[in-house]
């Protein structure tokens, strides 16, 4: 059954649209008011009474309840996305607890890590791909991932993608990362903040500036390496 979205009142509207409740009040005060009214409070407390006024009469107690309302509804929603999707698990797997740790730092954008993994899928195909894991966090509940209900692997989507079965192969830009594919040093990624090279080639001796080439061991997957970009200048 699909849930009915809640549809913001007329006064919820001017609670959203109106910082104080003078400014709403400011609001709904023509010039001819004050041309015969000659007093701005006095304009005002015309228009709270009711007697004038293009719009909704709206009580200086509701105002203020409502935008109380509003603000505790705001830090409400602001304190459930900074929820980590990680928190609260016993998480064993090391590839996880890397992950894990690096979550809050992915979702402030202090760093944008790539993934690689190689592993076979559910045909049991064997897959391997470059996942942009902030673009995913933003995009996908990473919580059965992190409870061990889900596998994280490597999609058509995620900027790169190779099936060695099919020899499907796919490569996509991400809000964080331009894909440079035909290179002489091999597969790129360009940080599109600080415009910062990573070269994912394992042969290579140093993947780029403010970059960590991290390999992890796990039993669950074939192979995992880990590519951790800082983006956030220190002040």
């Amino acid at each position: 059954m699909k849930m009915e979205e809640e549809v913001p009142s007329g006064s919820d509207n001017i609670v959203a649209e109106f910082s104080t409740y003078e400014d709403f009040l400011d609001s709904q005060i023509k010039d001819i008011d004050l041309f015969y009214l000659e007093d701005e409070e006095l304009a005002r407390q015309v228009v709270e009474l009711g007697y004038r006024g293009s719009g909704e009469v709206l009580k200086r107690e509701e105002f203020e309840a409502r935008k109380q309302a509003a603000e505790a509804s705001r830090l409400s929603k602001r304190s459930q996305q900074k929820t980590l999707a990680s928190s609260g698990k016993e998480i064993k797997d090391p590839f996880l607890k890397a992950l894990a740790s690096k979550e809050e730092e992915n979702r402030s954008g202090k760093k944008t890590t790539i993934v690689f993994i190689r592993d076979k899928n559910a045909r049991g195909q064997e897959i391997s791909g470059y996942i942009d894991f902030a673009h995913r966090l933003k995009t996908e509940d990473f919580e059965p991932y992190f409870s061990g209900r889900k596998r994280l692997l490597p999609r058509k989507s995620d900027l790169s993608f190779y099936n060695w079965e099919t020899q499907l192969s796919t490569s996509n830009p991400t809000p964080n990362y331009q894909v440079i594919a035909e290179n002489a040093s091999g597969l790129l990624f360009k940080n599109k903040r600080d415009r910062k090279l990573i070269n994912v080639d394992p042969k290579a001796e140093y993947p780029g500036d403010n970059t960590k080439r991290i390999v992890i061991e796990t039993p669950k997957y074939t192979q995992v390496v880990i590519y951790d970009h800082t983006t956030r200048r220190k002040t």
